[in-house]
């Protein structure tokens, strides 16, 4: 069966969610562990960090868009309330969660951003605010202007024959960048290669993707809320164990052991409900009103559009 555009950005969203489970991971643990930094931790900081928020917030602008299809700005609000609520809740025992972050900037910057016209005055603007961003802090602040970068490719829709020039193109930008962040130790240089990083990676993905590695990252990237917050309670419950560890390698097989069983759960759930269990609460508050979940046959085929899914 030939993957949809819809799937793709399904696949590309469980992707950044392991991605970012590892990141999360090894940023939670390198915290409170003194002492010489491994291999390991030059592997993650050189390859993984930085690299998969970004490709997470470009496909939350895209998702604005799909949500904006068939329902109006005051429910997107709604919408935004309810998943900064989830931030604040998830902040009491994760503080680095971006939950209101996305909440924040989603009504602040997308919200206006889908009055513009379409296409190319949204992707020059996103460009603009990501290099404010590259001014003002890096991090946090680059998340508007990739929202807004991604709104604006979903509006463009540019064909797939450009996907292995970009990729060839987003690598060699990258490896470049990264050499001379070595020299240079500039965490602007840094931040540069992240997100051409952010670009290869999701590139190359989609060159490679097929129905069978589809089937396993597009359950993850459709409960991406569940799979992000409950991959949060395990870093915050594994916090003082992974600490005790100097070469750093438990993050690993944590990180590997927690996608596992998201993997198979989510594969498990989905074959017997429309929305992962905090995708459906999250709808039910958005609407409220309770939201019928449960599928009713194996051959129901009433599933959403993908929500707008969060790192």
């Amino acid at each position: 069966m030939p993957l949809t555009r819809v799937r793709e950005l399904d696949a590309l969203r469980g992707f950044a969610v392991g991605g970012i489970m590892l990141v999360n991971t090894w940023q939670h643990t390198i915290e409170h562990v003194e002492g010489p930094r491994t291999g390991l931790d030059l592997t993650i900081e050189t390859l993984f960090q930085s690299r998969f928020y970004p490709i997470f917030s470009m496909l939350f602008g895209i998702s604005f868009l799909l949500f904006l299809r068939g329902n109006s700005r005051w429910a997107l609000l709604s919408r935004l309330l309810w998943l900064c609520c989830f931030g604040l809740v998830q902040h009491t025992f994760y503080e680095g969660e971006v939950l209101t972050d996305y909440a924040f900037y989603g009504a602040v910057v997308l919200l206006p951003a889908s009055f513009l016209t379409p296409g190319w005055p949204v992707l020059v603007l996103g460009l603009v605010v990501i290099a404010w961003g590259m001014l003002v802090g890096y991090g946090a602040w680059l998340i508007p202007g990739l929202f807004l970068i991604g709104m604006a490719l979903w509006q463009l829709r540019p064909p797939r024959s450009l996907l292995f020039p970009g990729f060839a193109a987003a690598a060699l930008a990258t490896a470049l960048l990264t050499a001379a962040w070595a020299v240079t130790n500039e965490w602007a240089v840094y931040s540069v290669a992240a997100l051409a990083g952010a670009a290869a990676y999701s590139l190359g993905l989609l060159l490679a993707l097929r129905p069978w590695s589809s089937a396993v990252l597009e359950p993850v990237g459709k409960m991406a809320l569940t799979c992000y917050v409950s991959g949060t309670v395990v870093i915050a419950l594994a916090g003082q164990v992974l600490s005790r560890d100097p070469t750093r390698w438990s993050v690993v097989g944590l990180t590997v052991a927690t996608l596992a069983v998201q993997v198979f759960f989510a594969r498990w759930w989905l074959a017997r409900y429309r929305y992962g269990p905090l995708e459906w609460l999250w709808r039910c508050l958005t609407w409220f009103r309770w939201v019928p979940n449960r599928l009713e046959s194996g051959r129901d085929q009433n599933r959403p559009l993908p929500d707008p899914g969060v790192p």
